[in-house]
């Protein structure tokens, strides 16, 4: 099937869609790409999900890429002895380590890093930050703090410190036991929780070792400071702008999506905008017209996929988030003014290598050449292909490689429809031909248009892309 849209849509299961008849109606109405969520669910779910999207895969004869999104530290208080207390303004209220429940005046706080992190004068945020302690005092293992913003608290609430970097891993133990079932799954892409600094995402990577990409998740303001690095050696990032929302003020959350995309683009990664984007659609089937203007606000902005969450995971219009998610990407890409925003914020390749110059060559060459159709990009790493999106063309870009696992993980890749090409070539007419068979085949040309070739010699060797060829279609 040709192209429909150049942005991805990635929809995570959960309880509302998890069965094989919401799956593929979601994959009908829309999604690319699927997110299981280790925060939620057992190994035998997730196993039984990856199974029917494999199958789908199967019989729709196209590529669907797998994101397994390991959960992360999750920073809580403990219990309470009544269900739930009410903080007021100005009220003095502890923090520490001792496991007995909680009460007016005081709870626990099992997180020793946490204290030891901790000063003076530092927010506590609480419940997404509904809640906001001020620090008066501190050790390592009590915080005496004063309710700056009141409100009920009760078991097992999230705690969020804005601004301070935690000595905390950002793999626990759970998430390497999720993260090896999901590798034997044969998941492509791995999302990497409470990313603080590049250290985080080199662990990540060796124990990945390989077998699937990384995203890592941007949900902390430390990462921002560490931005360039943290992009440079991950795979795709990801905008979380819910836990962004809550460690930063929530006004900067936008100019940080734009600082974000336009930085993976730069550096030629992959970016998804994520959290909250048609979340009025977990209970309603329509969303707010402000919501409708936030995923068009990240189509503008460039972003390589847009993910729903809650909305298709525990939302009561699973595939009808999808459809709308997918009216408003069509409805954005089909104003002319989308590919003049593309367009006018490209950039010349800094310190370009012979890849970037050719890829950004045939981008020129696809507003210049009439009747081009397509981009077809012969890659064996994807990196030929990432370099090809960043360009942001018009025009669909086939990417044909030799291996199952670069072709599904490129489907969250911006304007990207992959193919296997396992054919080793001995001279350049076979290169076109097959490039001219697969374009044909896929409906993407007929008799009088062109295709742009980009391939390195020898083929199947990574890193080697090195040829800009034009093809007229007879």
């Amino acid at each position: 099937m040709p192209i429909d849209t150049h942005t991805k849509i990635l929809a995570t299961i959960g309880p509302s869609s998890a069965t094989r008849e919401q799956i593929e109606k979601l994959i009908d109405a829309g999604a690319d790409a699927f997110r299981i969520n280790f925060s939620h669910g057992t190994h035998a779910e997730h196993k039984a999900r990856v199974k029917i999207i494999r199958q789908l895969e199967k019989e729709k004869g196209r590529f669907i890429s797998i994101l397994a999104d390991l959960q992360g530290p999750k920073l809580r208080v403990g219990t309470f002895v009544e269900d739930k207390v009410l903080l007021k303004e100005g009220q003095k209220f502890v923090l520490d380590m001792n496991p007995e429940p909680g009460d007016l005046t005081r709870v626990c706080l099992p997180h020793k890093e946490i204290f030891e992190a901790l000063k003076a004068g530092d927010d506590l945020l609480v419940n997404d930050g509904y809640i906001v302690l001020n620090v008066e005092s501190c050790d390592k293992k009590h915080a005496v703090t004063k309710v700056k913003v009141g409100g009920y608290i009760s078991s097992h609430k999230g705690v969020n410190l804005p601004n301070t970097q935690l000595p905390i891993s950002a793999i626990t133990e759970k998430d390497k036991e999720d993260l090896k079932f999901a590798l034997k799954l044969g998941v492509d892409w791995i999302g990497l929780s409470f990313v603080q600094k590049a250290e985080d995402v080199k662990l990540a990577k060796k124990l990945i070792d390989g077998k699937a990409w990384l995203i890592s998740k941007l949900e902390k303001p430390s990462a921002i400071d560490d931005l360039d690095n943290i992009i440079q050696l991950s795979d795709a990032i990801m905008v979380a702008r819910g836990d962004l929302g809550v460690e930063c003020p929530i006004q900067n959350v936008p100019v940080l999506q734009k600082k974000i995309v336009t930085a993976c683009r730069r550096y030629a990664r992959p970016v998804i905008v994520a959290t909250q984007m048609l979340e009025s659609m977990i209970g309603n089937p329509t969303p707010t017209r402000a919501e409708v203007s936030d995923v068009a606000t990240a189509v503008y902005d460039g972003a390589d996929t847009v993910m729903l969450s809650a909305e298709t995971a525990a939302g009561k219009y699973p595939v009808e988030a999808v459809t709308m998610m997918h009216k408003i990407v069509s409805q954005v890409e089909n104003d002319p003014l989308f590919f003049e925003m593309m367009n006018s914020s490209r950039r010349h390749p800094c310190n370009a290598s012979e890849a970037d110059s050719i890829t950004f060559a045939a981008s020129e060459l696809s507003c210049i050449l009439k009747n081009v159709k397509a981009i077809v990009s012969y890659t064996t790493s994807g990196l030929t292909t990432f370099l090809t999106a960043r360009e942001r063309p018009y025009l669909p870009v086939l990417a044909l490689t030799p291996n199952i696992e670069v072709a599904r993980r490129l489907v969250l890749v911006w304007g990207v429809r992959p193919f296997i090409n396992k054919e080793s070539f001995k001279s350049f007419d076979k290169v076109e031909d097959c490039a001219v068979k697969v374009a044909k085949e896929n409906k993407y040309v007929k008799s009088g248009d062109h295709i742009i070739i980009t391939a390195g010699f020898p083929l199947n060797v990574a890193g080697r892309t090195n040829m800009l060829h034009t093809v007229y279609i007879k």
